[in-house]
């Protein structure tokens, strides 16, 4: 991919100037990688760390090139590569917090310290010590609105990722059928995505079959559970590729439909072409979700569409702005975002449908290309 780094760090270091800030921090993350394209290990259950793990990352000045502090377990098994720029190692048995501290008063101590939203909290109160009267700001209202806006190359891996889901939608229907069990389905999602080129799900798959008599709800997203004919079976499924995520969802009815069903799946598929026709430049995010919901509501099924109608979407499965009630954010044509409806109501029906679309003049164009038809396997 030809992702313009040194592009997106001068646009981040004006944007730090204009804003007030004299530091940044960022840890591995979608931040860094979004700037530097330095990598991000594959995700882990739980705590991921190595000694000194809390300096891991690197700092950013207005006008000058990153500072990269790299702990020595971390660099051992992660960066092969190494990483083009000034390092700073931190060995194991190395006084980690008065190494970070000099870094951060290299050049004057800074008053104004912007920090990403995943950086550690360990990380945050050394920064505290070593600056006790710094003021603290959120990165992400620095970084967020360059993230936001993608460009060609970015496109490009994001239509990538969804195609994968699109391919894994076609091949494993034929999978659905009563006595298989959701974890079956769900670990052959998984192996499909890799086996079509993604490098990891980007979030944890999710297999879930509700409808009539079975109280079970979308809360539980795989279970150990034998499909049974006369359930929706509902799909929710990414992957990644150059660094970037898909997030992509179809329900297939098992066995003949019965008619609140297929009134149901009609009413989600009407409401995402709502939210489609509505996420235009200058419409605000909040704008999509009323559109989207607004049909849910008129159909009297309102209280069981239980979530956003969907988030922004890059080199993190969930990004900022998203497109639900409390975010006015405007709508910039480049933006990608999923729109995912769902009506879920345990014991009676089950039916959500999900694809990542761009903001473009025209209306929301949508970089999946599986069809919306009802299928009944």
């Amino acid at each position: 991919m030809g992702l313009d780094h040194a592009g997106r760090r001068a646009r981040f270091s004006d944007a730090l100037a204009a804003a007030g800030v004299d530091l940044a921090f960022c840890p591995p993350s979608g931040d860094l990688e979004y700037l530097t394209g330095f990598p991000r290990r594959l995700a882990s259950f739980g705590n991921f760390e190595y000694a000194n793990q809390w300096v891991a990352g690197a700092l950013f000045r207005p006008g000058t090139e990153p500072v990269y502090v790299i702990p020595q377990g971390y660099a051992a098994f992660n960066l092969p590569g190494g990483v083009n720029g000034e390092v700073v190692a931190v060995a194991n048995a190395d006084d980690a917090a008065a190494i970070f501290a000099g870094l951060l008063r290299r050049g004057g101590a800074p008053r104004t310290v912007a920090v990403s939203a995943r950086a550690m909290g360990a990380t945050v109160v050394r920064i505290l010590q070593a600056l006790p009267e710094v003021r603290l700001v959120d990165l992400d209202t620095v970084l967020g609105p360059l993230r936001r806006v993608k460009s060609a190359d970015e496109l490009a891996a994001l239509e990538r990722a969804s195609l994968i889901c699109d391919t894994v939608m076609a091949e494993i229907t034929s999978s659905v059928a009563a006595g298989t069990t959701e974890l079956e389905i769900a670990s052959e999602v998984d192996y499909l995505m890799r086996r079509h080129g993604g490098r990891t799900p980007s979030f944890d798959t999710g297999v879930f079959a509700m409808g009539p008599g079975d109280g079970r709800d979308a809360t539980t997203r795989v279970s150990v559970n034998a499909l049974v004919e006369g359930l929706g079976v509902s799909f929710d499924f990414g992957t990644v590729v150059d660094g970037y995520c898909s997030d992509f969802g179809r329900t297939i009815q098992l066995g003949e439909p019965g008619p609140e069903y297929r009134e149901v799946y009609e009413i989600v598929i009407a409401a995402q072409a709502a939210g489609i026709a509505a996420a235009i430049p200058g419409n605000t995010a909040a704008e999509v979700h009323r559109a989207t919901r607004q049909v849910i509501v008129d159909a009297g099924y309102g209280d069981w569409f239980r979530h956003r109608t969907g988030h922004c979407i890059g080199l993190d499965t969930h990004e900022r702005p998203f497109i639900s009630e409390e975010d006015h954010t405007v709508l910039e044509e480049g933006m990608t975002f999923t729109i995912e409806p769902s009506v879920f109501r345990p014991g009676r029906v089950g039916a959500r449908v999900e694809d990542l679309f761009v903001c473009e003049p025209g209306g929301a164009r949508s970089l999946n290309r599986y069809h919306r038809d009802m299928v009944v396997v």
